[in-house]
């Protein structure tokens, strides 16, 4: 990062754990983002905003008790909001609100990328390049046994949905965690990653072989349903 690159303080308010996690795993990409908390509501962010400068807001609009449009409208003008929420329809209110942005879930690190570049552009008047931020997309953190852990991109083979959880297939080991596949899906990169069935997401470098209907890695025959094979396979045949 360069010197003269100002430090964006953040907040991120979110009544869903999984979805503070995922801008979180986010923002931490970017050296020029600082979060300084995550709220799981409304008055807590209030609380908070009233003894600490934030440029910036990630907000929920789907929060129960106070919706995230009720805080965005009893905040300084200064403060500026991303509007993060589940539902398409909410866009007109939160532009009326002059957000930065509006992103629905679940939130993909190159739409969020986008939204910051237009934070930054507006408001910070210096340019957009992908270099200002000095990304380094080569890792996560997930949840698991009560704490985030790093997991490298390049040591997934591949990720499996069982029941309420997900396993992360590495190298060495299998780390289990409660996230969703579509959540955890958010944060991959692509092309490196690719989703082969509602319960596989697999990493194309690992691939051993493939038919039309299943990918081999790590010795496991892994399905191709019928939703994603056309994708899957017009894909993988450009290799």
């Amino acid at each position: 990062m360069q010197h003269h690159d100002k430090i964006i303080n953040c907040l991120i308010v979110d009544d869903e754990i999984s979805a503070r996690e995922v801008i979180a795993s986010h923002l931490s990409h970017f050296k020029s983002i600082k979060v300084l908390k995550s709220c799981s509501s409304a008055m807590e962010a209030f609380t908070y905003l009233h003894n600490k400068k934030i440029d910036l807001i990630f907000l929920d609009i789907n929060m129960p008790e106070v919706s995230g449009i009720s805080l965005a409208k009893s905040i300084s003008k200064d403060i500026k909001v991303i509007f993060t929420t589940a539902y398409r329809d909410y866009a007109v209110e939160g532009f009326e609100l002059k957000a930065v942005d509006y992103l629905l879930k679940p939130i993909s690190f190159d739409r969020l990328q986008a939204a910051i570049s237009s934070y930054v552009e507006i408001y910070q008047h210096r340019p957009t390049e992908i270099e200002a931020f000095e990304i380094q997309t080569d890792f996560m953190f997930v949840r698991a046994d009560r704490q985030m852990v790093k997991i490298d991109f390049n040591e997934i083979y591949y990720i499996e949905s069982v029941g309420d959880y997900l396993k992360i297939h590495l190298v060495s080991e299998t780390i289990v965690t409660r996230e969703t596949l579509t959540a955890l899906e958010a944060k991959l990169p692509i092309p490196q990653f690719l989703r082969i069935h509602r319960s596989f997401i697999i990493s194309v470098l690992k691939i051993e072989a493939f038919t039309n209907e299943h990918v081999s890695i790590l010795k496991s025959a892994l399905p191709i349903s019928r939703s994603y094979k056309k994708n899957v396979l017009s894909y993988l045949e450009k290799f």
